[in-house]
């Protein structure tokens, strides 16, 4: 993994708050899912756009209550950058591991691109895109 003008303080909350996200996703909580995220976040994935936090809430609960109920997401982060103190980028390689699945496929994998924002001394999540892995 690689760290660019980061302490490891910085760093470790970053990926602390990626950490939570999972956990509500396990969870098959959407509001503590969503609530990681800034108001306006965006996330595009193939397909998909989310324009801000309620609709990737609203997005979420559905999923959670349907074809992602039971479901839990794998990340292994290829890199960390801490700018300034006030945002990060994080890459990794990501998957979710539906439920009755020992692993992810390797067809289900991605690269995510992870944007962070530092607001009132919280690290939260402002930006979200994936692409196929493979």
């Amino acid at each position: 993994m690689t760290t660019i003008d980061a302490t490891q303080t910085d760093s470790a909350a970053v990926l602390d708050v990626l950490s939570q996200m999972y956990a509500a996703w396990t969870d098959n909580d959407a509001d503590a899912f969503a609530a990681l995220y800034v108001e306006d976040a965006t996330v595009v994935r193939p397909g998909v756009f989310h324009p801000d936090r309620a609709a990737l809430r609203d997005s979420m609960a559905g999923g959670f209550a349907g074809p992602l109920k039971g479901s839990r997401p794998v990340d292994e982060p290829l890199s960390v950058r801490v700018f300034g103190g006030n945002a990060a980028i994080v890459v990794s390689k990501s998957g979710i591991v539906m439920a009755g699945e020992d692993s992810c496929p390797a067809e289900r994998e991605v690269l995510a691109t992870w944007v962070l924002a530092k607001q009132d001394g919280r690290w939260l999540i402002a930006a979200y895109a994936n692409a196929p892995a493979n």
